[in-house]
């Protein structure tokens, strides 16, 4: 186990932890129910994501399949996605050609650019892994669960699915900052 995952494991068990005792002191069992499928449904599905994402990623370095593309910043592509303010202009020799062949130049290069299905399946592997399938099934039982037998008390389940998130999303940063800072020096 790395450094950050026993980092993530240690502080995601102090603060459920943390959150069973507010539950038991301030409030009553079934806020303690939400807060406990809440957090554990939560921190699942933040896990199985970076499990899924972890394994796509070495697997597309291991092919050395790139899938970025340098040609522009990312500013361009956000403001101009078509390319359509270039400072290169591009010269026809027919300027006036008729709208039906544009037309049908342009579904032709659609037609081009379409993906297959082989491609498209390995792009969403880890969208549609069974570690992250799985979390969400635990996260509806869950909230069926709680729901059926009249136990949801919304606002302490909702901040209870709030709190995985943030705690891994800060020590991720941190340890992304503590990290950035020791290669400077």
């Amino acid at each position: 186990m790395t450094s950050i995952n026993k980092q993530l494991l240690i502080v995601l068990v102090i603060s459920d932890i943390l959150l069973i005792a507010a539950s038991l002191i301030f409030f009553d069992i079934k806020v303690l129910w939400n807060t406990q499928i809440g957090f554990i449904s939560a921190t699942l599905v933040m896990i199985a994501s970076m499990i899924s994402y972890r394994r796509m990623v070495n697997a597309r370095v291991e092919h050395n399949v790139i899938t970025m593309d340098d040609s522009k910043d990312v500013i361009d592509k956000l403001e101009d996605p078509y390319d359509l303010y270039s400072e290169e202009v591009k010269e026809d020799e027919n300027d006036e050609k008729e709208f039906a062949e544009v037309v049908k130049e342009e579904k032709k290069k659609l037609k081009e650019n379409k993906r297959t299905l082989f491609q498209v399946l390995k792009d969403t592997k880890a969208a549609l892994s069974i570690y992250r399938l799985g979390a969400y099934g635990v996260l509806i039982l869950g909230f069926l669960y709680l729901n059926r037998h009249g136990l949801l008390h919304i606002p302490s389940y909702i901040v209870a699915l709030g709190l995985p998130p943030v705690l891994i999303v800060t020590i991720l940063i941190k340890n992304k900052e503590n990290h950035s800072q020791d290669t400077i020096k």
